[in-house]
């Protein structure tokens, strides 16, 4: 199983807008259509919900809050219990599942997302869970940096907020010489 794609689909979750189910659909690679396809909208409302509780786990695990992510994945995991199965449609097919046959799409998508997050979290730690410093942006990731310093979901959240922030500087520069200027005027 790969655990890192798993935890991927936890931060696809978080990062998702899920206003109606075509935006859930989304969610499905071609891989998953049968997913996609049968996703409901009672899936749709346990995404939702369980979106607001792992965002919590994210943030937990950008503050260090070690012990609140550990619990709440820990509560996650006793909702979406994995449940190991092979599946496939010929003997050159074969795959696991993380939950048995007859399961929901939410369901399933849950046992592998909180899986996955919780394996990533035993593994890495959840100071590796990030959360997005760009203040307009908000999404979630997880920090696969060699030394645990990245601070922005993508290179765009960075160089927009980098930029931003340069901007900023400038005028209050300008706004100093402007200050200066006039005290050296009235003197």
């Amino acid at each position: 199983m790969n655990f890192d794609a798993y935890a991927r689909t936890g931060v696809d979750l978080v990062n998702a807008r899920l206003e109606d189910l075509d935006a859930a659909r989304v969610l499905f690679p071609d891989e998953n259509a049968w997913m996609r396809d049968e996703v409901t909208e009672r899936d749709l409302t346990v995404l939702r919900r369980t979106q607001r509780r792992l965002r919590e786990v994210f943030g937990y695990g950008a503050s260090g809050r070690d012990a609140e992510a550990v619990a709440e994945l820990n509560a996650l995991l006793a909702a979406y219990p994995v449940q190991p199965r092979i599946s496939g449609h010929d003997s050159s097919d074969w795959h696991m599942h993380v939950t048995g046959r007859g399961a929901s799409v939410s369901a399933e998508y849950l046992a592998g997302a909180v899986w996955g997050l919780s394996v990533w979290l035993c593994e890495y730690g959840s100071a590796r869970f990030g959360v997005c410093a760009d203040d307009r942006c908000g999404n979630v990731y997880l920090d696969t940096s060699s030394n645990c310093c990245r601070r922005f979901c993508s290179e765009r959240c960075a160089t927009r907020s980098h930029v931003a922030a340069h901007r900023a500087r400038k005028r209050a520069a300008i706004g100093e010489q402007v200050t200066v200027g006039a005290a050296a005027d009235n003197a």
